[in-house]
């Protein structure tokens, strides 16, 4: 869990943090499976506490190897909790959602997320928005339309459990954008891994009631620790070597990879929607990719 530095600099990298997205992408779509299988037994609070329990665990195991612990700090504790505060209840939204409807619809609801990214990283990060980005996300957004169809069905708790989770893991990208200009990755991940930990347990012991994993699904809690903690390191190194609001709009991937899951795994339906939504999804990336690896380094911010 070494590190090359401990800032973005000031070149973007959007190939090199495509790469890292593909971790990212594999890491979430196995969580979604895992957390699947476990919702029977636990719920979300108790899944995010133990994924929390497995993820520290390995922070110390790996970071201890790598001698990067020192380089935990606690100058920006503050930043460090709103990040983790909002990634916190996002993530029990998103458990809560892959429970209730399908995979295909949970992770396109999530996808507004890059639209909340677009705009907060103007706002807080100072990313200036070009035409090419408006134009990806106007047309990813519609991609998502496209596979969600509103108004074909009502209005469900999962849908807005998704669609709220969406506007956390934005929040949470803009702040994990923020700290990767001071903190690395290690202190990142630690600081992810004790609050969400500490957030969790006092959320399963208000009742006095917390359920602990049988033998049948230790494994998949130990996946959903394991992808959660990779899943987290890939997109923080993403969001360390481009910007925020090119970074988060290729996890639109995630989409028709979760589709094909979704069919495969549960027999969810993948119609002519998801395909042509994923596929203008696919286009509207590509795009916003090639633009940013044609800027010259001196446009990028």
């Amino acid at each position: 869990m070494r590190e090359a530095s401990t800032a973005a600099g000031p070149q973007s990298h959007p190939g090199r943090a495509a790469f890292w997205m593909i971790g990212a992408i594999v890491s979430f779509s196995a969580m979604a499976v895992a957390g699947r299988k476990v919702s029977v037994d636990l719920d979300t609070f108790e899944v995010m506490t133990y994924r929390s329990a497995v993820s520290l665990l390995l922070v110390l195991l790996i970071g201890g190897a790598a001698g990067t612990l020192g380089q935990i700090r606690r100058h920006r504790l503050a930043t460090h909790g709103v990040r983790n505060l909002a990634h916190f209840t996002g993530q029990n939204l998103w458990f809560y959602a892959i429970t209730v409807i399908p995979l295909a619809q949970v992770f396109a609801l999530e996808f507004t997320s890059p639209l909340w990214v677009l705009l907060f990283a103007a706002l807080f990060l100072g990313e200036r928005p070009t035409p090419v980005k408006g134009l990806a996300g106007l047309a990813g957004f519609i991609g998502i339309l496209i596979v969600v169809q509103p108004g074909s069905a009502p209005l469900s708790p999962g849908m807005i459990a998704a669609a709220m989770a969406a506007i956390c893991f934005a929040v949470t990208a803009i702040f994990t954008k923020s700290l990767t200009r001071t903190e690395t990755i290690t202190c990142i991940l630690a600081y992810l891994a004790a609050m969400q930990l500490v957030f969790g347990l006092v959320a399963c012991l208000i009742d006095g009631d917390m359920a602990l994993p049988g033998l049948p699904i230790a494994p998949w809690v130990v996946l959903i620790g394991v992808a959660g903690l990779t899943a987290h390191f890939c997109m923080t190194k993403a969001l360390s070597i481009a910007p925020a609001s090119i970074v988060m709009p290729m996890d639109f991937i995630r989409l028709p990879a979760i589709a094909l899951v979704g069919m495969a795994l549960y027999a969810e339906p993948l119609d002519w929607a998801v395909i042509a939504g994923a596929a203008l999804i696919f286009v509207a990336n590509y795009v916003n990719i090639l633009a940013e690896t044609r800027r010259p380094p001196s446009q990028v911010k």
